[in-house]
C-alpha cells in the first residue's frame, strides 16, 4: 500500500484568523511552535487529539483543515 500524504490548510486559516502565529496556535493547541511547524510543512502528522483542537480554534470541520491525496 503506498504511503497517504496529508495535506493541511492551517497557514491559510491561520492567515484568516487575524495573521495568528504559529506560537499563538501552538498555546491554544497545548503543542509547541515547532510541532506547528512539522504539522503545517505536512513533515509530521498530528494525533487525532490535536488535529480536532486544530479544528476548534478555528472553529471549522475537522475535513476543512486536513484532507489526504
Amino acid at each position: 500500500m503506498a504511503k497517504c500524504a496529508i495535506r493541511n490548510t492551517i497557514r491559510t486559516l491561520r492567515f484568516h484568523a487575524g495573521e495568528m502565529t504559529q506560537a499563538e496556535l501552538a498555546d491554544k493547541i497545548g503543542v509547541t511552535r515547532q510541532t506547528v511547524l512539522a504539522i503545517e510543512a505536512s513533515k509530521y502528522s498530528p494525533s487525532l487529539e490535536v488535529a480536532f483542537r486544530i479544528a476548534e480554534v478555528f472553529d471549522v470541520p475537522l475535513g476543512e483543515v486536513f484532507t489526504r491525496n
